[in-house]
């Protein structure tokens, strides 16, 4: 009897540190949708916000899924079960290469940029936890996240959205790549106890080297200014900007 507790005990310890090692990112992504955003437009196969597959942020060649399928630091994971969401039109799982972090990316239709925001602002509040089972693992994502990121269009520019109450003292991050999300973001998550590790002053291109680049450094436990600097050398390098004009564009912090 000793014995089975004995192992028990050092099961739970084993899965306890294993889970405590463990973190999850989730990357919100509203395709870019020249019909159903304010954006100025884009070739009309990239900017179809109900084609995933081409669209600009996400299957084009600097879209999250196609740039992270194609780094040297993520490895897709199939997804065995999830709940599905009719506003996602794709979704997409990856781990890191040497370390116990996931990062679930999904592609919202464009014209659900407003839902895809609100539970992107949400899940910063600790709020929409989204379950996925991959890798005979149950990993947590949504308000469960460590991190939190979202790319696209800064709708908040067009439309407002319900202020959501903090439901947990969890310390998490987020990245809001989008135009002068900055101020546009800050009020709906000042109150929320994130940390904001990277977002921006002005008008930018929210294309995914700079959401890697910015993830490759907090995958290291880089500070906020390590990984901001990584953030704007990636957006310099792409979209040879100066590096003056990529550090005051994206910033880090309040």
């Amino acid at each position: 009897m000793l014995n089975k507790i004995l192992v028990s005990g050092i099961m739970f310890f084993l899965q306890a540190s294993s889970l405590l090692g463990q973190k999850t990112i989730h990357v919100y992504v509203a395709l870019c949708d020249n019909e159903n955003q304010g954006i100025v437009p884009v070739p009309s196969t990239l900017g179809n916000g109900q084609d995933a597959r081409n669209n600009l942020y996400w299957g084009a060649l600097y879209g999250v899924k196609t740039h992270f399928k194609k780094s040297a630091e993520w490895i897709s994971v199939p997804i065995t079960s999830s709940k599905k969401n009719v506003k996602i039109l794709d979704r997409i799982l990856f781990k890191h290469r040497t370390k116990d972090i996931y990062l679930l990316a999904e592609a919202y239709d464009g014209i659900e940029i407003q839902k895809c925001i609100q539970e992107a602002v949400n899940a910063v509040h600790g709020h929409g936890n989204t379950t996925i089972h991959a890798n005979e693992k149950e990993l947590n994502f949504g308000g469960s996240s460590d991190l939190i990121a979202y790319v696209g269009h800064d709708g908040l520019m067009e439309f407002d959205i319900d202020q959501p109450a903090r439901k947990n003292n969890a310390k998490k991050d987020f990245i809001f790549l989008a135009c002068i999300s900055q101020s546009f973001f800050k009020p709906y998550v000042q109150n929320s106890g994130a940390r904001p590790l990277v977002w921006s002053t002005g008008l930018m291109s929210p294309e995914a080297y700079t959401l890697k680049a910015a993830l490759n450094g907090w995958v290291q436990g880089e500070s906020q200014s390590q990984i901001r600097e990584r953030a704007a050398g990636a957006y310099h390098k792409y979209q040879k900007c100066g590096m003056n004009g990529a550090r005051n564009l994206l910033v880090t912090g309040w």
